[in-house]
């Protein structure tokens, strides 16, 4: 009888103890909890721990109306959503939204209009073909070494261009609205890029000059054109354009065609692909090559007729010295 009191004592705070859904007054039997078949489906289709929630039913039992009437405490989202922030610091900015407008030099402003002339009023299509460079950089070795001044790959496909174009008259022309010019001189335009916009500067005659002879002209004349000592004669009058970003690692692209020019060359970079040889595999050097053309003054087999000359000439660059 004296321990009823004590035990009354004991009990009675935990019965004055509110209940929540995270500390439900379940009944349960061994541990498992008692709840309807129903109520059971109920819980698990909603992906709610039945033992979280309180029953009403019988001796505890949780019924369907239990689990509809439930709601998760948001003391967890709570530690979770604190937890998250403690992790991730919040983003703050430390400047603002800005801009800078930049001055159009002269030569941008031309480079936009004779471009955008080009673009929008010659209709272009664009013919894309793989070379082999093996021979190419094995015979670059070894021009090199009795080459006056060093040869690059660039000169050579400057030179191999040349050649094509004696050989496809039609590539080498111009649109002139009422006519087409095929032009009888071959003056090849490389491509420059400077930080005041793209310059052009003029191989004239590459077709009857020597490698080496190319290069001294195009290393001159690049030169000129970084020290802005190009005059407008060295950058004018060139009957093909040839763009070149492999050293860039630019694999290929197509380049807008350059006026008066009926075609340009987009030159991509030179890459190592494995390919079948013999009864294995090995590695070749291969770089692709886009022709842009005005389909005015160019037709797609003559486009395709000059590449394959050109591929023939870079393959076997002995070809070029005759």
């Amino acid at each position: 009888a004296a321990s009823t009191p004590a035990a009354e004592t004991a009990i009675a705070p935990a019965a004055q103890q509110p209940t929540t859904n995270d500390q439900p007054q379940t009944a349960s039997s061994n541990g498992r909890v008692k709840a309807s078949p129903l109520a059971k489906k109920l819980a698990a289709d909603k992906g709610i721990d039945i033992s979280k929630v309180s029953g009403s039913g019988d001796g505890g039992r949780v019924t369907k109306k239990d689990v509809d009437s439930y709601v998760p405490s948001t003391a967890p989202a709570q530690s979770a959503a604190t937890k998250s922030t403690a992790q991730a610091a919040a983003f703050t900015a430390t400047g603002q939204e800005g801009y800078t407008d930049v001055a159009l030099t002269q030569m941008r402003k031309v480079i936009a209009r004779r471009l955008g002339e080009s673009k929008f009023s010659a209709p272009h299509f664009y013919l894309t073909m793989s070379i082999n460079m093996d021979n190419a950089m094995t015979a670059r070795v070894a021009m090199n070494e009795v080459s006056p001044v060093k040869i690059s790959f660039n000169d050579m496909i400057i030179k191999a261009s040349a050649m094509a174009l004696r050989k496809h008259p039609d590539v080498n022309s111009s649109w002139m609205g009422d006519f087409i010019r095929q032009n009888h001189h071959v003056h090849i335009g490389s491509a420059l890029a400077l930080p005041e916009g793209l310059i052009v500067p003029v191989i004239r005659f590459a077709d009857q000059k020597t490698l080496s002879q190319i290069a001294a002209d195009a290393k001159e004349l690049y030169g000129k054109a970084k020290d802005k000592k190009l005059q407008p004669a060295e950058f004018s009058g060139n009957t093909f354009t040839i763009s070149n970003l492999g050293m860039m690692d630019i694999d290929e692209f197509t380049a807008i065609i350059n006026p008066p020019d009926s075609a340009i060359l987009a030159v991509g970079a030179i890459k190592e692909v494995v390919v079948k040889k013999g009864d294995g595999f090995g590695v070749t050097n291969i770089m692709k090559l886009t022709l842009s053309c005005d389909h005015r003054s160019v037709d797609g087999a003559v486009g395709a007729a000059f590449l394959q000359t050109l591929k023939k000439y870079l393959e076997n660059p002995v070809t070029m010295l005759v």
